[in-house]
């Protein structure tokens, strides 16, 4: 074995530990343009999201047309793969594509979604409670807009279907930096407290 080879850095421990956030987070997004949807892919797997969901929203300004959708899948999921093996996780998280609707028929008990206005009107009640409510085991779905938000129809969908509206804090963060900002508050309150 060459020194300073990765084999020789990892312990037996270091291999078996768990990694993997006590809570089961899927990130719902809603299609961004460029490398956005590949940048939440490789920093929320990082950071431990366990599913990522993507759908177009209404002011999705990127549109997967059918026949590309398996192909987009495909390099999300090995983007998703790589970064797993990065962060040393035990999993690779699982990277889907499905209609919008398909969001309501979800059987996850704790179900959120980011939104500026709220953040805008400076609440942020509502995702501190949340943190306070979830225990290790159980699962977390959090809905995210694409870069032009959501219509307010699809926000009173999401209400009408249980979810909660809550605000990331005073600022107005981009749609692939509003994944991270969750993902490090649920590691704060589960792993570093």
């Amino acid at each position: 074995m060459k020194s300073g080879s990765i084999a020789t850095l990892r312990t037996k421990e270091d291999i078996t530990k768990s990694v993997e956030l006590p809570v089961d987070i899927t990130i719902a997004c809603g299609i961004s343009k460029g490398d956005k949807n590949e940048q939440i892919i490789k920093r929320g797997t990082e950071m431990g999201a366990k599913h990522f969901i993507f759908f177009e929203s209404r002011y999705s300004v990127a549109r997967w047309s059918e026949p590309k959708v398996e192909k987009k899948l495909k390099r999300l999921r090995e983007i998703a793969k790589g970064a797993a093996e990065q962060s040393h996780r035990q999993l690779i998280p699982t990277v889907v594509f499905i209609k919008a609707p398909a969001l309501f028929e979800t059987t996850i008990e704790h179900r959120m979604v980011a939104y500026e206005e709220s953040a805008k009107q400076d609440e942020h009640a509502n995702f501190k409670s949340l943190l306070l409510q979830l225990k290790a085991g159980d699962q977390l779905l959090v809905v995210f807009g694409p870069e032009g938000g959501f219509a307010e129809e699809e926000i009173q969908e999401f209400t009408g279907h249980q979810f909660i509206l809550a605000g990331l804090g005073p600022r107005i963060l981009r749609a692939e930096t509003a994944p991270m900002y969750l993902l490090s508050a649920v590691s704060y309150q589960f792993e570093l407290k």
